[in-house]
């Protein structure tokens, strides 16, 4: 691991977080939040249940109240010692009671409610029966943008994670790849992100040859050889925030065709991240990139958005694609990443992770754009 570890985020830091939600709830027209374990309970609280169970665990933000934690009595403990919990007051539950008796106490009879999209259906049907004058929106369409902008530690953090990801792409071009298996490659991408400080590595794409014209392939059996492009998509997390990055090697001297493929994409990156600026749509990053690829005749091979959101998951919004208005905001952080596929033959595809700063953008990976030549 490299470089200094972070600050951890405090209670006052988690006490913003979940007033600015229950803002947001408000402001959405919704009674409050229903956040169970997963990335929004980390983000809001700093609570990860070691394990998710079938007991009802689950945060309750309000307008105006204080936020409250459900939880089984026997998990009591370890949520008491979450970096949130000063700023919140447990309610806890034993075997033998009904937990959403407990949470109804909590809510508002009549009230909508925005729910985190990972919730269990079992503990939302059951807060219906006990309620059923509530109703409920899931959190990606009430309140998408709750994660979006970034705080300057949250930015930091994942400049950090990026840097990370860098380091290994970096120790990764060294690696024999002709003769070794897509495998072997991303077994070794997943140690360096572990090696270079990642507590989780989320994914390891290695396209080789006709398996890169599959954005999703992440690795395979398949044999590394002489001649073939290879895309390297990789990232996870690190201290809490993700990293996420692509960038297309070529073992030995690539064709005049395969270079032109990846000066395209590499000219749509660039285009994509030059169209990052304070209250810009999100679809005009994707408008940049898809009209170079297009007018170089390739754009029935641009198949996938350019961009998504990165955070305290490495997939969250705001998304660069058509439809999308939203405007750019500084402190929003997601990825810039066109690609062509040409199906049976190979694929390209180049991925920055970009943050909205004042006057435009500042790119969190800086590895080499260029095509880099591996053995």
């Amino acid at each position: 691991m490299t470089g200094t570890t972070p600050a951890p985020f405090t209670a006052d830091d988690y006490g913003a977080r979940m007033e600015r939600a229950a803002r947001a709830a408000a402001g959405a027209g919704l009674a409050g939040l229903l956040v169970a374990p997963g990335p929004d309970l980390v983000w809001l609280t700093g609570y990860a249940p070691t394990a998710v169970t079938e007991r009802l665990t689950l945060l309750v933000l309000a307008p105006g109240r204080d936020p409250v934690l459900v939880v089984p009595t026997l998990e009591a403990p370890d949520a008491g010692q979450a970096a949130g919990a000063p700023a919140l007051t447990l309610r806890d539950w034993t075997d033998g009671q009904d937990p959403y008796a407990v949470t109804a106490g909590l809510l508002d009879a009549r009230g909508r409610f925005g729910v985190s999209d990972n919730a269990w259906a079992m503990h939302l049907l059951g807060l219906q029966r006990t309620l059923p004058g509530t109703s409920y929106a899931s959190l990606t369409d009430a309140l998408p943008m709750l994660r979006a902008v970034k705080d300057a530690a949250e930015l930091d953090l994942l400049a950090a994670a990026g840097a990370a990801a860098d380091q290994a792409f970096e120790e990764i071009r060294t690696v024999p790849f002709a003769g070794r298996r897509e495998s072997d490659v991303g077994h070794d991408l997943a140690a360096l992100l572990l090696r270079f400080g990642h507590s989780q590595v989320d994914f390891t794409i290695v396209g080789s040859g006709p398996n890169g014209a599959n954005p999703h392939h992440e690795v395979g059996d398949r044999v590394i050889q002489d001649g073939d492009m290879v895309v390297l998509d990789f990232g996870g997390l690190k201290d809490g925030y993700g990293s996420d990055t692509t960038r297309t090697v070529h073992v030995g001297e690539p064709t005049e065709e395969e270079r032109r493929v990846h000066d395209v994409v590499r000219a749509a990156q660039e285009a994509g991240f030059r169209a990052v600026r304070p209250g810009a749509a999100c679809q005009e990053v994707d408008r940049a990139a898809r009209a170079v690829i297009t007018d170089a005749g390739y754009g029935p091979y641009f198949i996938h958005r350019t961009g998504h959101g990165i955070g305290v998951t490495t997939h969250e919004p705001p998304y660069m694609i058509e439809g999308e208005e939203r405007p750019l905001v500084p402190g929003m952080c997601f990825s810039v990443e066109p690609g062509i596929y040409l199906p049976g033959r190979f694929g390209v595809r180049i991925e920055d992770i970009v943050t909205v700063t004042r006057d435009g953008g500042r790119r969190l990976n800086n590895t080499t754009r260029e095509m880099v030549i591996v053995g």
